[in-house]
Parts: structure tokens; sequence; C-alpha cells
């Protein structure tokens, strides 16, 4: 399993959201991360979810 960082950003730039989560991959985090934004009603935020090795995985602006 590997790490992946979840952001939400407000407009004016503070951090809504910071949370750590692990998935097996690259498509599974991805759909973890768009579960957890939907969940707490952060899908139209300004967002990302970033993988161990620094590539955004899920990118929203």
């Amino acid at each position: 399993m590997k790490a992946y960082a979840l952001t939400v950003f407000a407009p004016d730039g503070t951090h809504l959201l910071d949370e750590t989560f692990e998935a097996e991959n690259d498509q599974d985090a991805s759909k973890i991360g768009k579960q957890k934004l939907e969940d707490q009603g952060y899908e139209e935020h300004t967002h990302r979810c970033v993988a161990p090795d620094g590539h955004m995985v899920l990118f929203h602006r």
C-alpha cells in the first residue's frame, strides 16, 4: 500500500482538508479520493491528490 495526500482549498487558499490515506495504486487512489471529496461535499472545491512520488492523481481548480 502507498500513502496518498488529499488536500482541499478554500477560495482564499486556506486548507479545508488535508488528509492522508492508503491505496494499492493510482487508480484506486483516484477512486478513494473522489469518494472522500463527495462524502464531505468538496468535489467542486479546488483540490489535489498527490502520489508518494509527487505526481498528481486528482486535480480540480
